[in-house]
């Protein structure tokens, strides 16, 4: 009942503070002199981290093993993920470009986690023989740890796609407007109008210098936090195959939760060899990676979804009140 009673606390804590934390995130979008604020953030970040682990830590405690049984254990797991690759930066000093993406997905990987439809998954429950293994702790940790790294990485990727195609657009108007004016004036004018446009050229070429560096940061990062999370990912499917082995005889099934993980992983090495091509630039690999932004949620949330397979065990049903 103790045990129960701190789960419940700290599991709205730390949706609490990350909330608190977003609003003050939007309101250093609005106004740049609260740096205190911006620090108070940070702290916040810190804190919704320690209770999780907490969290985790407790439940650990009263079930007798990691909880990573079911979708509702995980989520709180990829949440505390989410929080760590969110202060690792700030611990080491660095500007933390990720704020804006990891304070979102802890709200909403915890939001779902205190929304009580996952309520039939609260109680402590007996694990499956299947789950009754060492492996348990190295294949799930790893292959959310390999999630959220990835998730973080492609969100990353989104974002340098936005930039970009605006950046496209932009100029495209630009271009237009040079010709139009080219056509419309006579040849003194068009010479007038060629040097004006140059000037401002020039101009919006400075004005955009910050925008080219945020798209090299983006892509440097993204790489970056992308390869984390694909170490973690094989490491997960290498150890599942070994556990497989063990528990049903055979490395590989087929089933729907390691068919979507293997799609994963060939997603990523696509984009893994689309930054070994010149020919290709960052665009291309950030297209691959939204796309398997989108796949890494087929696999860790929608295959919960249908219930079937040998991974049957980590699907639920929604309970609304």
């Amino acid at each position: 009942m103790i045990f129960s009673t701190l789960e419940h606390i700290l599991t709205h804590i730390s949706f609490s503070v990350v909330s608190i934390v977003i609003t003050i995130h939007l309101i250093n979008l609005l106004v740049d002199e609260f740096v205190r604020l911006y620090d108070s953030s940070e702290k916040g970040m810190i804190t919704t981290f320690f209770c999780i682990t907490g969290l985790l830590v407790i439940r650990w405690i009263y079930l007798g093993h990691l909880p990573l049984s079911n979708l509702y254990e995980s989520l709180i797991f990829l949440s505390w993920s989410f929080s760590i690759i969110h202060i690792i930066p700030y611990c080491k000093r660095h500007k933390n470009y990720l704020n804006t993406l990891t304070l979102p997905s802890t709200l909403f990987t915890q939001g779902f986690v205190t929304s009580g439809l996952l309520i039939n998954m609260h109680q402590a429950e007996i694990l499956v023989p299947a789950l009754q293994s060492q492996w348990l702790m190295m294949h799930v940790s790893m292959m959310i740890l390999g999630y959220a790294a990835l998730l973080c990485g492609s969100l990353l990727s989104v974002a340098l796609i936005v930039i970009t195609f605006q950046k496209v657009i932009k100029i495209f108007d630009k271009s237009n407007d040079l010709l139009n004016d080219s056509f419309s004036f006579d040849e003194v004018q068009y010479m007038t109008e060629r040097s004006n446009v140059l000037r401002n050229t020039s101009f919006f070429s400075s004005r955009n210098y910050y925008r080219f560096q945020l798209i090299q940061q983006l892509d440097h990062w993204g790489y970056r936090i992308i390869s984390i999370g694909f170490i973690f990912l094989t490491i997960g499917i290498l150890s599942g195959a070994v556990w497989a082995n063990e528990t049903w005889g055979s490395y590989w099934n087929w089933d729907p939760k390691e068919t979507w993980a293997f799609i994963t992983w060939i997603i990523f090495a696509i984009y893994f060899h689309t930054r070994t091509k010149k020919k290709f630039d960052g665009l291309n690999s950030a297209i691959v990676a939204s796309i398997g932004f989108l796949i890494i949620w087929i696999c860790y949330f929608g295959v919960n979804l249908l219930g079937i397979g040998l991974h049957s065990y980590g699907s639920f049903t929604l309970t609304f009140n």
